[in-house]
């Protein structure tokens, strides 16, 4: 049925079915993060939804996604009203309808004019604030009206000045993006951690800058691209080209790859530039924007209720291709998560030629329904990863049967299990040999057992020369073994000996660290050593009694319980303990705490900034050796923050609130007098 052939109540009732699929849609995409279709899927159904309402504008309703702009607020963040609203982009499919739109605004004025023409970065739209010069909040759009205060995480990212080159009052407005270097890697992180992968980069970045932990956003390597103003009269431009430039000498990163056009000729080659080289940036676009370029004229156009009249963005159509999976491969982590990898008929896709692709986990898989001999339809989710979008059903084979997820490790073949009720499949077998090699380098770090000169090239070679197959295995080792790998002379040989040797007599919740336990950290396997003084007796510990100790819970109670019930676990404990690994905790009792006359005792210390002679984890182990207690924020009852280099919001937290700061020379020289 067309849409003339509607009557006004068929047409509201499939509207209403339009608004709520855009509507949930919406809400996974901007809101959580975690889109459940394509993009592609998403703009059919919204361009369906546009032409629908204009047929019959009777049934439009204030909630229309055609009416609102981005996403909504989250809990845990302070809402920021724009006063000068935040719009989104209209929309544009094809050649034929960005020539459309810039006739239609030829026709609106006597003279010809410029555009300038910009790449469509696919991140997040963020809001910064500056007085003085000085930058004091940044925003997400929100719906455009109301967005979220997210000021402490955009003080992580390096492209963003904190002070501009002229003391002005002004709002910049821009793009926040993950690189696509930065994508792969967390992507691949969080699958070795069991967690879902983010959809593509953009989902990437909103769920980096909406992290109530800071660090988490610093470690997730953002950058941004600035490219409009709030307000051009806070502006000495009157174009916008002058405007990209005038940021940038400011103090804001542009993206250069911009270029005023003069004819749609121009936009056009500008297009076909840049679909051509999309693949090879650096960052992920998904189109291009084309703006009129006078500042002046973009004012006198306006705006509708959601999308200005003087832009319109290019969106390019999504490439797939189709290819046969012949099979599907499992692969284990460090973290002895699975994951099944589809391995297909080599095609060539957005530049390069595509033979795997990451079915991510069981339910993905089943969900997907992709079977062996399947014919499916592949895509790089957001132009970086390839992805099976869907099976073809009418090329699916007929004898095709529903694939079986595998219930033993295909390294060492114990039984895979669901932890946490995470859809992710897991081995935990400690010995399994897909673990070992890169479970040997965690174990070897410096927060662990420190085995300076263990890293993974080393370690890869004792593997490849089958002169180690464990963890125990690192203390038989042989000096005539060692003087034998490339690039080792007899010092180096020497020089790791003495390390690994050392290493023998560390407190044990080195070694509690080190063996790897999900979800234990370096914290909370100090607090459990401390607790039960040794391994055996951690081994013998309730999942309850582990819980009982602050901060600790059931997660990780559960999760210790469970890795030493494994009769492997027990075994490498067994074999360190032959080989002279101390079992034992060396550092301070709870006791000995109780009875310190330490100026140290009992205060609450934070650490900011980056210590130049110290690292964080020793400096913190040296604290709670001597009765302080490490915070990772600062409050009211903070005694004392320890300031290192770009110290950020913590510093500046502590003197509102007239909290004692020491540098980092006071630091070491209370450290001196405590000896």
């Amino acid at each position: 049925m067309s849409f003339e052939e509607l009557t006004d109540q068929q047409a509201k009732d499939q509207a209403a079915e339009l608004r709520r699929k855009l509507n949930q849609w919406a809400d996974e995409y901007y809101t959580y993060d975690s889109p459940s279709v394509e993009d592609a899927v998403y703009d059919k159904t919204y361009q369906q939804l546009v032409e629908l309402e204009s047929k019959f504008p009777q049934i439009v309703t204030p909630d229309s996604p055609t009416q609102k702009v981005g996403d909504h607020t989250l809990p845990g963040f302070t809402k920021v009203p724009h006063e000068i609203p935040m719009l989104s982009l209209g929309d544009v499919f094809s050649k034929d309808e960005l020539a459309d739109f810039v006739n239609r605004l030829g026709e609106t004025d006597a003279v010809a004019f410029d555009y300038n023409c910009e790449l469509k970065i696919d991140g997040l739209a963020i809001n910064l604030k500056y007085e003085n010069g000085v930058f004091v909040q940044g925003s997400t759009r929100g719906n455009g009206q109301i967005g979220e205060d997210i000021t402490r995480n955009l003080k992580t990212i390096k492209s963003i000045p904190k002070k501009l080159t002229r003391p002005i009052n002004i709002e910049v407005r821009g793009e926040c993006y993950m690189p696509k270097k930065s994508f792969a890697e967390l992507n691949e992180q969080r699958q070795l951690n069991g967690e879902e992968p983010f959809a593509n980069p953009r989902n990437a970045a909103a769920g980096s800058l909406r992290q109530l932990d800071p660090r988490v956003t610093r470690s997730r390597k953002l950058s941004t691209f600035m490219y409009n103003v709030a307000d051009i009269d806070d502006l000495q431009s009157d174009t916008q080209s002058g405007m990209l430039e005038e940021l940038k000498d400011l103090g804001f990163t542009i993206n250069p790859d911009y270029k005023v056009a003069r004819s749609m000729a121009d936009i056009d080659a500008y297009v076909d530039q840049y679909k051509d080289l999309r693949d090879s940036l650096p960052y992920g676009i998904d189109g291009i924007v084309i703006k009129v370029n006078s500042l002046t004229l973009q004012r006198s156009l306006g705006a509708t209720v959601k999308v200005p009249r003087w832009a319109i963005a290019y969106k390019f159509p999504p490439e797939e291709v189709e290819t046969v999976v012949r099979d599907i491969e499992w692969t284990v982590g460090r973290t002895g998560v699975v994951t099944p990898t589809a391995v297909m008929d080599p095609v060539t896709l957005a530049g390069s030629t595509v033979s795997r692709a990451s079915l991510h986990n069981p339910d993905y898989l089943q969900e997907k329904d992709i079977r062996v001999g399947d014919t499916v339809k592949l895509h790089k989710a957001g132009d970086i990863i390839p992805e099976i979008s869907q099976f073809i059903p009418e090329k699916r084979p007929q004898k095709s049967a529903a694939y079986e997820i595998p219930t033993q490790c295909p390294s060492c073949g114990s039984t895979l299990v669901h932890l946490d009720e995470e859809v992710a499949l897991r081995c935990i077998n400690p010995q399994c040999p897909a673990q070992l090699q890169e479970g040997l380098t965690h174990f070897a770090s410096r927060d662990a057992m420190n085995i300076d000169g263990l890293g993974p090239k080393i370690i890869a070679q004792l593997f490849q020369k089958q002169m180690l197959n464990d963890v125990a295995g690192l203390y038989e080792l042989t000096f005539d073994q060692l003087v034998t790998l490339d690039k080792f002379g007899e010092k180096s040989a020497n020089k790791l000996l003495a390390a690994i040797d050392n290493s023998r007599a560390n407190s044990c919740e080195r070694l509690l660290y080190g063996l790897g336990i999900r979800h234990v950290g370096i914290k909370a396997a100090r607090l459990i050593a401390q607790r039960f003084k040794n391994i055996d007796k951690v081994m013998q510990a309730s999942a309850q009694e582990i819980a009982e100790i602050a901060t600790m819970g059931m997660i990780i109670a559960d999760s210790v319980v469970t890795y030493f019930s494994m009769p492997q676990s027990k075994q490498l404990i067994q074999q360190l303990k032959q080989v002279g690994v101390n079992m034992d905790y060396l550092g301070v009792s709870d006791e000995e705490l109780e009875n310190s006359d330490s100026f140290f005792t009992g205060k609450k210390f934070v650490l900011t900034g980056k210590l130049q002679q110290i690292t964080r984890p020793d400096a913190t182990s040296w604290l709670e050796d001597h009765g302080a207690s490490v915070s990772s924020s600062v409050s009211k009852n903070t005694d004392i923050v320890v300031v290192g280099e770009d110290p950020g919001s913590k510093y500046d937290k502590a003197k509102s609130l007239g909290i004692e700061t020491w540098d980092e020379t006071r630091f070491h020289q209370a450290m001196a007098d405590e000896k």
